[in-house]
């Protein structure tokens, strides 16, 4: 009781906002007209205080009562300072907690994320995204698109990279600008730092394999490789499991064959696709980890008492990993044979892919990014009429409430 009553107090006392800086004219990957706010800042919107916002919403919840989708989108939408940041978390976290959570609407999550960036809390955009669950924040490819170039624009690329993996965890890749952005933020990171705990190999092989099966280029093909790879390193080191439990990809095993199957499909098609040798590379250093001599070891036992069905679940995971290890000396052969065949065949590119992901922004993203802000207006519009109709709605139970109300006082006084 006493946090809310504290913080309507300092709602109230914010009289002057705070300047925020403006990273107008700067551009990076992304041009200046497509992060421009001026058509979202334009929107007709109402103008609300938002410590009586913060009063009605904590009223609702002390009567056990769901806040509406309106009232957290009124408050997001007046937001006028850092500080006010903090206390919109507060309430996003409180209506994704309530029985309306599922009614968080996409204009709110898109308008949260660009009030963070637009007073310097780019920190609580990426921690509210990377927690979704508890705060239900799940933006469209044009949002998640303004997050990552900010943080390029910031040369913040670890925290580019964690936005990377939310789009890969919310298989959100659907769209080229996202799939290009996403690949280019990644090789930047893969060009900076080789030593990955198996967690971030799944992580970054997954987020280039996604991307790379839309991507019919060499950038495309050597992702799929890469990522392929990674996976496969993961598969055979750390179990079947550990590729699929919580991701979007397949329980299946067989994550190296995979990569092989993109070189023989490189190989053998007409078109003038390549393969980067620097995905090839990791493909080699994979097989060259796996194929190693282990240092001697007992295996590994599960502790005494543990039930039957573990025993099954952990003796069926072996046997598994135990066919895909008898076939990696046959791996490593079909490797060497099919990489000569691709030197061969002139079908091995030199150029880093860093910079053929570079390249292909400068020839795609302006198409790209003309598509997206088509897309922009059009939502724009039907987040509109959505909004106008729910006020509308809203305004119709509040006069039939009064009216029922009214009702039960005139029953009373004529009783």
């Amino acid at each position: 009781m006493a946090a809310p009553m504290v913080r309507r107090a300092i709602l109230l006392a914010r009289t002057v906002p705070l300047p925020h800086l403006c990273l107008a004219g700067k551009r990076c990957l992304l041009s200046a007209a497509y992060v421009d706010s001026h058509k979202w800042e334009a929107r007709e919107k109402e103008d609300c205080h938002l410590a009586d916002l913060a009063s009605l919403m904590d009223k609702t919840y002390e009567r056990k009562l769901p806040v509406s989708s309106l009232t957290i989108s009124r408050f997001v939408d007046n937001i006028s300072s850092r500080e006010e940041i903090d206390h919109a978390e507060y309430y996003l976290y409180k209506f994704r907690h309530s029985p309306n959570c599922w009614y968080l609407r996409d204009w709110t999550i898109h308008t949260w994320i660009r009030q963070c960036l637009k007073y310097g809390a780019q920190d609580k955009a990426l921690y509210t995204l990377v927690n979704k669950v508890q705060y239900g924040i799940f933006p469209d490819n044009f949002t998640f698109n303004l997050l990552m170039d900010h943080f390029i624009k910031k040369e913040n690329y670890r925290d580019a990279l964690s936005v990377v993996f939310e789009v890969m965890l919310q298989e959100a890749f659907e769209v080229p600008s996202t799939q290009l952005l996403s690949l280019y933020v990644l090789y930047h990171c893969l060009a900076k730092k080789t030593d990955f705990t198996w967690e971030e190999e799944r992580n970054l092989g997954a987020s280039l394999l996604l991307p790379g099966l839309k991507q019919k280029n060499s950038v495309g093909l050597s992702s799929q490789l890469y990522g392929y790879a990674l996976l496969g390193k993961v598969e055979l080191q750390q179990g079947l499991r550990a590729v699929y439990h919580d991701m979007p990809l397949l329980w299946r095993p067989g994550y190296i064959n995979r990569a092989l199957q993109v070189m023989e499909k490189v190989a053998s098609s007409p078109e003038e696709g390549k393969l980067c040798r620097e995905a090839l590379a990791v493909l080699d250093r994979a097989l060259a980890a796996l194929t190693a001599p282990a240092p001697g070891s007992s295996e590994e036992q599960p502790p005494e008492g543990e039930g039957g069905q573990q025993k099954e679940e952990l003796q069926e995971q072996l046997d598994v990993e135990e066919t895909e290890q008898s076939k990696l000396l046959q791996y490593l052969e079909r490797f060497k044979a099919l990489q000569s065949q691709l030197q061969a065949l002139g079908k091995v590119e030199s150029e880093s892919l860093l910079t053929l992901t570079t390249q292909l922004i400068k020839e795609q993203l302006p198409t790209c990014e003309a598509e997206d802000m088509a897309t922009y207006e059009q939502k724009l519009q039907q987040w509109h009429l959505e909004q106008q109709h729910l006020i509308q709605r809203e305004r119709e139970q509040k006069e039939r409430a009064e009216q029922e109300h009214r009702a039960r006082v005139d029953a009373k006084v004529a009783a």
